[in-house]
């Protein structure tokens, strides 16, 4: 079991971390001491470092702010006490049920594709019928860690294939941003930035509109001569306690048409996977 201390934010002082937060989120003092059932001028002490809250007042702060797991524990550590929130390896036995309940699930939604990631995108775990999306992706691509968000917009990845590059793109690149937002994390932000500079000859729309008959962005994938269409659902655990598996989430990719349920219900997925995985 290990505790995430890499984050450059664990060199800020408490003071300095709550007021960043509070004014990336847009709350004034007043507004943040109601939500966390404090007095405005504790808070005010807290950020100025007149005053040090208890470890319940600190917590309280964290989900006033909606932080996430890895964002509480700088919090805690600048306010000297020991982190609450662990980062534990998928294969530590512990997290035998986890493993399992995860392994089910894609299991269950073959022939269907469905991919486990972390927080930064990073493939976890896969079924057979994922490997569809590595079809024709450079390899050093697919070198562990692989990054989904890289291997679907890089120019050497899915990208060629993506009949509505510019539509898809837009969907991540918004749902990336959302993430951004959210946790302020640098590798985050470095990802955004290194994906912002991948090239797209189509128009990248800023604003997800519908377009006709659509309930949702669609994953429009050019595969053997057909288009292939998708739209996907995202899971995550409903009461983590735990940095991973807090941010553990399985998308699931559904056929958006008969023929690509067709195609998918007919491919010997096992095959293909190994295909893709030895490179031929």
């Amino acid at each position: 079991m290990t505790v995430t201390t890499t984050d450059p934010r664990l060199s800020q002082s408490l003071g300095d971390l709550l007021r960043q937060w509070r004014k990336h989120r847009l709350l004034s003092q007043m507004e943040l001491a109601t939500l966390a059932e404090i007095s405005p001028r504790h808070l005010s002490f807290i950020e100025n470092g007149r005053s040090v809250p208890s470890r319940d007042a600190v917590l309280r702060l964290a989900e006033a702010l909606g932080l996430e797991l890895r964002e509480r524990n700088p919090l805690l550590l600048a306010a000297g006490y020991a982190p609450v929130y662990h980062e534990t390896s998928l294969e530590a036995p512990h997290m035998s049920a986890v493993r399992d309940m995860v392994r089910q699930v894609l299991a269950a939604h073959e022939p269907y594709p469905a991919v486990v990631l972390d927080r930064y995108w990073n493939r976890v775990d896969a079924n057979d019928p994922a490997w569809l999306f590595g079809q024709g992706v450079h390899p050093e691509l697919l070198e562990e860690p692989v990054n989904l968000l890289r291997v679907s917009l890089h120019p050497e990845g899915m990208a060629p294939r993506i009949a509505n590059l510019g539509e898809w793109r837009g969907h991540l690149m918004s749902r990336l941003r959302q993430q951004v937002t959210m946790t302020a994390d640098p590798d985050l932000i470095k990802l955004y930035d290194e994906l912002s500079g991948y090239p797209c000859d189509q128009p990248e729309p800023k604003v997800e509109l519908p377009g006709p008959g659509e309930i949702a962005v669609p994953l429009k994938l050019r595969y053997q001569g057909r288009e292939l269409a998708f739209f996907s659902t995202m899971a995550t655990f409903g009461t983590p306690l735990d940095i991973t598996v807090a941010e553990l989430a399985i998308e699931s990719f559904f056929p958006a048409d008969a023929e690509t349920a067709e195609v998918l219900r007919t491919t010997d997925w096992k095959a293909a996977a190994e295909s893709v995985a030895t490179g031929q």
